[in-house]
C-alpha cells in the first residue's frame, strides 16, 4: 500500500504505530501532509499559517510519545504556538507574534505531535461559521459553496480533507461540535477544565474548552490523555478517570438510559434532513438494546439568548481594551470586524449589575441542564438544526447590516441597541444551533459523532 493510501486510511494512532514500528518515518507523514495541504488548501482556506520549516525540523529529531511523527494543526485563536503569528482572526493583531508555548501546545509537543501550521478561524472566534476578513471563508470540503462551520472551522474543513487525522480546536458555544457536525469528523467537548485553558483568564466566563477534532474516537481519546490533567497553579478541575480514556474507547456500557428530543431547545424548528438523522440514530441505539426516552430540558430560549449575548458583548469589549493596551494603538471599526465592533460598542454600556445578571441566569439554566441530564446517562440531539449552510447565510444583511457598519462608525451604541440588529443576528444563529451552548454553561462533556448524512 502507498503511503497515500495508508495516510487516507489510517488514524493518528495508526500512523504513529507506524512511526513506532519503523515502518514509516517521521518525515514522511510530515511531507505527505505538506503535499496535501499544498494541493487542497487553495479551495478550502482552512490553513492560514504553515509551518513547514518548523515540522521538517521536528521530524528530524526523531519525535516520541503516543502520536509520535504525526502532522498536527492548530486553530488560530486563544493557543500560544512559540515564534508563530497569533491574530485570533482579527486584523487588529497583525504582527502579534506568540512569545511561548500554551500549556495544551507543550503537551501536544510532549505526545510526540509535529506542529504543521495554524487553522482558519472567525474573528474572537465568535460566529458558527469562518468567514473573517482577514483571512476569508473556510470552505466545506464535501461542497465548497457550504461552511464548515465554526469557529473551528479550518480544523474542521482540514481533518475531513485528510489534511491531517486530527486538529486543535476550542469550545465556547459549539465550536468544536459544530464543524465535526458540518465537516462529518468527530469532535468532543471535554468537561469544564478537564484540559488547561490557553488563556491566562477565563474566557467567556470558564465555557471555553479546548481539545481536537479527529477522524476516530480513539484519537479523541488518546488526545485527552496526553492533555488533561491540571496546570501548574490550577485549583480547580474534574477528578480524574478511572484508568485511561483510550482504555474507556470500546468498552461495553451496559445498557444506557437515553433522554432524545426532535424539538429545539434554543430554536423553533428543526430540519427534516436533522430529524431524519436523529430517528435513524435513535433507532440505531435501540437495536443495540438501550432505553429511548423522548424529553427535553424546559429551558427559556429567550432569557438563555438575551444573557448569552450580555455576556458576549461585555467579553468582546473586554478583548478590545486589552488589545488595545497590549498595542498601544486604538481600535476603530476600520480594525475589526462591523458585527465584532457592535458587540464590543454594546459591551461598553453593559452595567456591572446587567452582567452579573446575565451570568446569574447562565449558571441557572447551566444548573438545570445538569438536572435533566442527571436522570439519564444520555441527551441524544441533533448537533445543528440543519445540514451545513451556505456560506454567508448568517452574516447580517440589508438593514442590520447597515445599522451596524453606520452605526458602529459613530459608535452609537444606544441607538444600535434600541435598533435591535445583533437580537435579530443572535435569534439567527441559536436558530441554527439550538442546542451546544448548553453544554459549554453547564460544564458537561458532550460530542458530535458522524452517524448520518444528508442527501447534500
Amino acid at each position: 500500500m502507498s503511503l497515500h493510501d495508508i495516510y487516507n486510511e489510517t488514524d493518528a494512532l495508526g500512523l504513529a504505530a507506524l512511526v513506532h514500528k519503523g515502518e514509516v518515518q517521521p518525515g514522511e507523514l510530515v511531507e505527505e501532509a505538506i503535499r496535501r495541504i499544498e494541493t487542497v488548501n487553495p479551495q478550502l482556506n482552512a490553513v492560514v499559517h504553515k509551518m513547514y520549516d518548523e515540522a521538517t525540523t521536528a521530524a528530524a529529531a526523531k519525535p516520541a510519545g503516543p502520536f509520535a511523527g504525526v502532522p498536527f494543526l492548530i486553530k488560530e485563536l486563544l493557543a500560544e504556538v512559540k515564534n508563530t503569528p497569533l491574530r485570533n482572526g482579527s486584523r487588529f493583531y497583525n504582527g502579534n507574534v506568540s512569545q511561548q508555548d500554551s500549556e495544551i501546545v507543550r503537551r501536544y509537543r510532549q505526545a510526540g505531535l509535529i506542529l504543521i501550521g495554524r487553522t482558519n478561524t472567525p474573528e474572537y472566534g465568535i460566529t458558527p461559521y469562518t468567514e473573517s476578513v482577514l483571512y476569508g471563508p473556510a470552505r466545506n470540503p464535501w461542497d465548497v459553496s457550504r461552511t464548515p462551520g465554526g469557529s473551528s472551522g479550518g480544523s474542521g474543513a482540514a481533518v475531513a480533507a485528510r489534511m491531517v487525522p486530527a486538529a486543535h480546536g476550542g469550545d465556547g458555544g459549539g465550536s468544536i461540535r459544530i464543524p465535526a457536525a458540518c465537516c462529518g469528523v468527530f469532535g468532543l467537548k471535554p468537561s469544564r477544565n478537564r484540559i488547561p485553558a490557553s488563556t491566562d483568564y477565563l474566557a467567556w466566563q470558564g465555557w471555553v474548552n479546548e481539545h481536537a477534532l479527529t477522524r476516530s474516537v480513539r484519537d479523541s481519546a488518546a488526545l485527552l490523555d496526553a492533555t488533561a490533567g491540571p496546570a501548574r497553579g490550577d485549583v480547580d478541575y474534574p477528578a480524574p478517570p478511572d484508568g485511561t480514556f483510550l482504555d474507556a474507547v470500546g468498552r461495553d456500557p451496559g445498557k444506557l438510559r437515553i433522554a432524545f428530543t426532535p424539538a429545539s431547545v434554543l430554536g423553533k424548528n428543526i430540519s427534516a434532513a436533522s430529524l431524519a438523522g436523529l430517528a435513524e440514530t435513535v433507532k440505531l441505539l435501540e437495536s443495540l438494546g438501550h432505553d429511548l426516552i423522548e424529553a427535553k430540558p424546559a429551558i427559556d430560549a429567550g432569557r438563555f439568548s438575551q444573557a448569552f449575548l450580555t455576556m458576549l458583548c461585555a467579553e468582546v469589549e473586554a478583548d478590545v481594551a486589552e488589545a488595545e493596551a497590549r498595542f498601544g494603538r486604538k481600535a476603530s471599526i476600520d480594525s475589526f470586524e462591523p458585527s465584532t465592533w457592535a458587540l464590543g460598542l454594546l459591551g461598553r454600556k453593559i452595567t456591572a449589575g446587567t452582567l452579573n445578571r446575565a451570568i446569574r441566569d447562565l449558571q441557572r439554566i447551566g444548573g438545570q441542564m445538569r438536572q435533566f441530564v442527571a436522570d439519564y446517562d444520555l441527551f441524544l440531539t441533533p448537533t445543528l438544526a440543519e445540514p451545513a449552510i451556505k456560506l454567508g447565510a448568517l452574516q447580517p444583511t440589508g438593514s442590520d447590516a447597515t445599522a451596524m457598519s453606520v452605526l458602529g462608525r459613530l459608535n452609537a451604541s444606544g441607538l444600535l441597541y434600541r435598533l435591535g440588529a445583533l437580537d435579530t443576528a443572535a435569534e439567527n444563529v441559536f436558530e441554527f444551533m439550538p442546542v451546544t451552548p448548553l453544554f459549554n454553561v453547564s460544564g458537561q462533556p458532550a460530542m458530535s459523532v458522524p452517524l448520518c448524512w444528508s442527501a447534500e
